[in-house]
């Protein structure tokens, strides 16, 4: 049986974090699932927390052997692997954590020969990205993994370690630099990481991996959509902007998207005939990546683009909420060719939840009558900047 838990987020410990405690329900998950005849794979962006999560849940234990792809030694070594040599790798150790597994060539099937024929030990996969891992372990290993996907630091565990009151007071922040966790770390050097970790993302975990030859397209493109964030994109439209066939368009997308950059929504769609179906929006995991991809880290007070922002960091957020709770809703957005719209959608269990994302407490979202006519039974939310802990918390 493959049982997959995947998009749970974490709270990390950094050594500058004044002494800021990882999430002990991922820890507690963890744990419980040591040592029950399946591998454990977490996935997620660089610096979302993997190793210090894995580090933090193992102190204290013996036995622990660490790996590292990123090691050309640890890939030659595990190049033509053998169960003998595995065993004499492995010794006493009862864990073997393997940093960076997408880095080593068909760690699906070596993680299999230890899962296989070492049971008694617990082994742990860690890849900074979808790209490679997911594709890597998923077929070798069905039915013999844990699957858990990280994301940046959730308002919810924000709340936690602050409290709520400063939370909110930090909300402009978060809105402009993000919610990466050495970004909320270190007041004063979010632009320096912001940028050395956009770079990371770029060219590290994308370009590298798909040997892509123009890096300045797919930096283009990636303006291009966090210019459109909350609006409806066309691949045509971007095709054109970056100077792209649409085809190569639509597979950056998707890179992108598997590098845990973006995200896309699809359009809803049950009754009306004037419904947009084949539409979509993208937005980022994370507010400060887009910010620093377009060069504007300036505060929300004299920012064109607060809409965009907000809509941007309420998506992702929910997103995240949804995720932690383990709650199984599918995310859309709602318009008609008429130009009405709702800003975002959930469907769960088949009841509908309609969102509308308001900076402004004093501006009134205009909801649509012909939605609310269509699906009578839907509960519609105004979110602004007063009353989103209600909608977060």
């Amino acid at each position: 049986m493959l049982i997959i838990v995947t998009k749970i987020s974490i709270f990390v410990v950094y050594k500058n974090a004044e002494s800021m405690n990882i999430c002990r329900k991922m820890s507690e998950l963890i744990a419980g699932k040591m040592y029950k005849g399946k591998a454990i794979v977490l996935i997620g962006a660089r610096q979302v927390g993997k190793t210090t999560l894995l580090k933090d849940c193992l102190t204290g234990m013996e036995g622990v052997l660490w790996m590292n792809g990123d090691n050309l030694e640890i890939r030659t070594l595990m190049e033509s692997i053998t169960i003998e040599r595995l065993r004499s790798m492995i010794g006493n150790n009862r864990v073997v954590v393997i940093d960076e597994a997408q880095r080593i060539a068909d760690i699906g099937l070596k993680g299999k020969l230890i899962t296989d024929n070492f049971p008694e030990v617990q082994l742990i996969l860690t890849g900074s990205s979808l790209l490679d891992l997911a594709n890597k372990v998923n077929e070798p290993l069905t039915g013999r993994k844990w699957e858990y996907k990280l994301f940046p630091m959730s308002f919810a565990e924000l709340t936690a370690h602050h409290g709520m009151i400063q939370e909110m007071m930090k909300l402009p922040t978060r809105l402009v630099y993000g919610c990466y966790p050495d970004v909320v770390c270190n007041l004063g050097s979010e632009r320096e990481i912001l940028n050395n970790l956009t770079e990371s993302y770029l060219y590290k975990d994308v370009l590298v991996w798909e040997r892509i030859k123009r890096p300045d397209k797919i930096v283009r493109l990636l303006q291009a959509l966090a210019y459109q964030v909350g609006s409806e994109v066309s691949t045509n439209e971007l095709s054109r902007m970056v100077e792209l066939d649409r085809a190569t368009v639509e597979k950056y997308i998707n890179l992108l998207e598997q590098a845990q950059v973006i995200f896309r929504l699809g359009a809803f769609s049950r009754n009306l005939r004037s419904e947009i179906k084949s539409s979509r929006k993208i937005y980022f995991y994370d507010n400060g990546i887009r910010n620093a991809l377009i060069g504007n880290l300036s505060d929300i007070s004299v920012r064109a683009d607060i809409g965009a922002l907000w809509e941007n960091y309420m998506v992702s957020e929910l997103i995240k909420k949804n995720a932690y709770n383990l709650k199984y809703a599918q995310s859309y957005f709602w318009r008609t060719t008429q130009q009405q719209e709702i800003d975002y959608l959930e469907e769960c269990d088949g009841k509908l939840k309609a969102y509308e994302f308001k900076w402004s407490p004093t501006k009134k979202a205009k909801i649509s009558k012909t939605f609310l006519s269509a699906y009578p039974n839907t509960e519609v939310v105004t979110v602004n900047k007063e009353n989103y802990i209600d909608v977060l918390a």
